[in-house]
């Protein structure tokens, strides 16, 4: 590991680390992060920090019994975030900022380059981002779900070179290590692939809401984006001094050697598709003329509502999902083309209206 190249760095920080008991935040654990952060930041390294916990912060505010509505959860959320952000404050000589996000400002393409800028200007002036998904507010359609995917999300906005996310066992294991005694821990995953993914079991913690398949997710979103993602353990002190002295203490994912080109990434693993374009064929040889595009007589089926600009999904008409881009127009206009393919009204419509899809705004997901 080469830290001394580190520029730029995200660390996620989970709910088990936050409140390990359940009952507020305790400085157990979370103060050994923060120093690892004031090293970082005097080595002159960027941090930018994601903090899960705000539910599980403010549990101990709220009755006891279980099971726990989304409204009493989205309470726990409200009165813990002030809480956590105190925490997390008070370990610092200094300033730092509250972003909270939901998937929603994340998709959107507008939102999302003002989320870059933000970072950018916090970090230009020395404040570090604490950021935690919005959960008092957010609805399942907004919803990201677990800080392990955020977290990618928000590496890949910022251009880190690492991301870091810290749990509660030291990595990447060939199996199980709480069934398995003789579980292996792999040190460096060079690609992910189905194997990887079958070496993830289900959380270990009663805190969080992630286990490892949604941190082999992040890598794989993060990893795409160029950024070398560590999975370590953040209960152990060891931990950060291993990662001060260059060390790999956990599992590395390596990082793609051409990573996705910026805008193709957030299409690919940050914005949610709106519908459905069902064309015939591999949809490939759409993208080989002089125009690079789709246009409307290709058109099969269309499935679901959106509008200029929204992203949506290109599928064949075996269900194989061959790509995500920005549609040029809305779907009831597609619809309609679509409905009424042969007729000359169509016909003519096709010819004026240009591209449904341009080469510039595809996501390949087959060669991404």
């Amino acid at each position: 590991m080469q830290k001394l190249n580190w520029r730029r760095i995200v660390l996620k920080v989970g709910s088990a680390l936050i409140a390990p008991d359940q009952d507020g935040c305790r400085s157990r654990y979370l103060l050994t992060i923060a120093q690892f952060i004031v090293h970082c930041r005097a080595r002159g390294i960027e941090v930018i920090l994601v903090s899960s916990g705000s539910v599980a912060a403010g549990s101990h505010l709220f009755p006891s019994e279980k099971p726990r509505s989304v409204v009493m959860k989205k309470a726990m959320a409200a009165a813990g975030q002030t809480e956590m952000m105190a925490m997390w404050d008070r370990f610092f000589d200094f300033p730092s900022a509250q972003l909270l996000l939901t998937h929603g400002d994340l998709r959107d393409r507008e939102r999302y380059q003002s989320i870059r800028e933000t970072v950018f200007t916090l970090l230009e002036h020395g404040v570090l981002p604490i950021i935690n998904e919005n959960d008092a507010v957010t609805t399942d359609d907004l919803k990201v779900g677990d800080n392990d995917n955020l977290s990618a999300m928000v590496a890949a906005a910022a251009d880190a070179d690492a991301l870091m996310i810290f749990s509660d066992v030291d990595g990447l294991y060939d199996k199980n290590p709480n069934l398995h005694d003789d579980a292996i821990l792999l040190p460096e995953i060079k690609s992910i692939d189905d194997s990887i993914y079958a070496m993830a079991g289900c959380a270990t913690s009663a805190v969080g809401t992630g286990g490892m398949k949604t941190k082999i997710e992040a890598a794989e979103k993060a990893t795409s984006h160029g950024i070398a993602t560590y999975i370590i353990n953040g209960f152990k002190e060891e931990t950060f001094t291993r990662l001060l002295a260059g060390e790999n203490p956990g599992s590395v994912f390596l990082p793609y050697e051409k990573p996705m080109q910026d805008s193709i990434h957030w299409m690919t693993h940050t914005a949610n598709e709106q519908g459905e374009v069902v064309v015939e064929g591999s949809f490939d040889d759409s993208l080989e003329g002089e125009d690079g595009c789709l246009r409307g007589d290709e058109i099969r089926e269309v499935h679901g509502e959106f509008a200029v600009g929204d992203t949506i999904l290109v599928r064949s008409e075996d269900g194989t999902r061959l790509a995500k881009a920005t549609a040029n127009y809305s779907s009831c206009l597609l619809n309609f083309i679509a409905d009424n393919e042969q007729s000359e009204f169509s016909e003519k419509m096709q010819d004026s209206i240009g591209p449904i899809i341009s080469e510039k705004d595809i996501a390949l997901l087959e060669k991404s």
